[in-house]
């Protein structure tokens, strides 16, 4: 752990005073007190800014997050579980030859795991060529056998993905993992931006940074482009949010995007199915819809099909699906690929589909249901992050350094009773970003969740949701736990930018002009 600055040759900025260098790659400095190219005139603009404005400005954008509904429902707290969404005022840079190589990555990560996901439930070539093990598919809790065969929409499975980030030690970009079911958080990206614009206006112009608002029509015309072959005409597709109800930890997102798309928020009882096709219960009557855009897990979508105890779903929903008559994106059966064993094998299923080497690498993963493997990591699970191959948000994992004796006896007891439900990979230092605390800027850990976007090409919208572990020294960045975020600016092209051009006006100096505008 670096001080940010040699007090024997320079004078610490009063912001950045408890500013530590981590043994990580920081984005905003290259060396202590010197800023990378990109962040030069971000970081001028912080220092000629007192510790409460920011202070202020911080609190304006709660106030503002807190009027507007912006809220998460964190589990097993004593405080409570809603709570404002935790948001830093800081942005997170990404030049514009960085983002190039991500959106190359992800367009070519989502392109394979679409085509592995047809084949396994079709021809299963590669289960066959051995190149995953047939028995790793067949074992994962989220693979549908009743997908057998069927064929949906452009052959695609996965409409919408939120691939998790890391930044390396060496400044390079790696797969944490991949969220194919119902990826969440991307309302908070727009959220992030629309507050950002308001305190640093003349910055974010002058730094050309670009735009995120279109997402929610983008995101629109990918699930109209999936409609089924027997829907209605172009003119009258009819397409619904499905979300599981008010008590759901993403209740918020899902209202913000049913809004901002100009389609229907509903929940199960709103819909019900007749001859195969589906309706939506109107003040006018039936309406049939064609594509529905799911926030329920596989197993509460229809009783008939699926976990016969749920009332979250439609009955008949799945006999629908089948004859073709509703698109369901993301697609039923599309959590086998982002089993955390399956990620694994990602490399070389990107190899086995295009004849390329990934071009964002994996991190290092160990499979327990191998002996040699398992044996290695419980020798060493002080070092390690192991996780449950099916969950997300945060739970069922263990950080070793971070651990008690008593957690890792724990862990190392459920590895051995069930070792295909765990993989352990190694710890990693997240790169480190400035965040606002209290005032002051300190260092913390983040990752960065991009959304694509797959209808009838692929698609991605350039940043996505940097996500903050905000306790000092967490690697934990997930909203579920605690965690916070930021917004992300990707450069349109890799320029500085002239501070002088950007310290003018770069936040609304005094509180009630800016408070006025976000609460309004």
């Amino acid at each position: 752990m670096t001080p940010f600055a040699n007090p024997v040759r320079t004078i610490v900025p009063p912001s950045f005073v408890h500013y530590r260098l981590e043994n990580a790659y920081d984005e905003m400095f290259e060396t202590p007190g010197v800023p990378r190219a990109h962040y030069e005139a971000l970081y001028r603009t912080i220092l000629s800014l007192p510790p409460e404005e920011l202070r202020r400005s911080q609190q304006a954008a709660d106030l503002s997050f807190l009027h507007e509904g912006i809220t998460f429902t964190v589990y097993g707290t004593k405080e409570g579980t809603e709570r404002i969404f935790p948001n830093d005022l800081i942005p997170r840079i990404i030049p514009g030859s960085e983002w190039v190589q991500i959106e190359k990555g992800l367009t070519q990560r989502i392109t394979a795991l679409n085509l592995f996901l047809q084949d396994i439930y079709h021809d299963e070539k590669i289960l066959n060529d051995g190149v995953v093990p047939r028995e790793l598919v067949y074992s994962c809790r989220h693979f549908r056998r009743e997908m057998r065969g069927l064929n949906v929409p452009r052959d695609t499975y996965v409409s919408i993905c939120g691939t998790d980030l890391i930044r390396l030690p060496d400044g390079h970009f790696a797969v944490l993992e991949d969220n194919l079911r119902v990826p969440s958080g991307v309302s908070y990206m727009l959220a992030n931006r629309k507050v950002l614009k308001r305190v640093f206006p003349t910055m974010f112009r002058d730094y050309g940074v670009w735009p995120v608002d279109h997402y929610p029509q983008a995101l629109l015309a990918t699930l109209r482009s999936l409609a089924p072959a027997n829907s209605s005409s172009a003119q009258d597709l009819k397409t619904v949010l499905l979300t599981p109800g008010v008590s759901n930890s993403a209740y918020f997102e899902h209202t913000f995007l049913a809004q901002q798309m100009g389609i229907e928020l509903v929940e199960g009882r709103d819909l019900l199915v007749h001859d195969n096709v589906v309706y939506m219960r109107t003040t006018a009557g039936l309406r049939r819809v064609d594509i529905i855009y799911r926030r329920i897990d596989d197993d509460f979508l229809d009783p008939m099909t699926f976990r016969s105890g749920s009332i979250l779903g439609v009955p008949g929903l799945f006999n629908a699906y089948r004859a073709g008559n509703v698109t369901l994106a993301n697609a039923i059966g599309t959590g086998v690929a982002d089993d955390k064993a399956i990620y694994a094998y990602v490399p070389e299923i990107i190899r086995y589909y295009l004849g390329e080497d990934a071009v964002l690498p994996n991190v290092p993963t160990f499979l327990l249901s191998d002996a040699a493997q398992r044996s290695h990591v419980l020798e060493h699970l002080e070092e390690m992050v192991v996780k449950a191959v099916g969950e997300s948000g945060g739970y069922g994992m263990l950080i070793g350094p971070h651990s008690t004796a008593a957690q890792r006896d724990e862990f190392r007891s459920r590895i051995l009773a069930d070792p295909r439900n765990y993989i352990a990979q190694p710890t990693l230092a997240l790169s480190c970003a400035p965040c606002l605390i209290d005032g002051e800027v300190e260092s913390r850990h983040i990752d960065l969740r991009p959304y694509i976007l797959c209808g009838e090409k692929v698609s991605l919208v350039p940043g996505g949701l940097t996500r903050v572990a905000l306790p000092k020294g967490s690697l934990v960045v997930n909203s579920s736990q605690g965690g916070g975020s930021k917004d992300t600016w990707v450069l349109r092209e890799s320029r500085e930018v002239d501070p002088r051009r950007t310290q003018s006006g770069a936040i609304p100096i005094g509180p009630s002009p800016f408070r006025s505008r976000l609460v309004s």
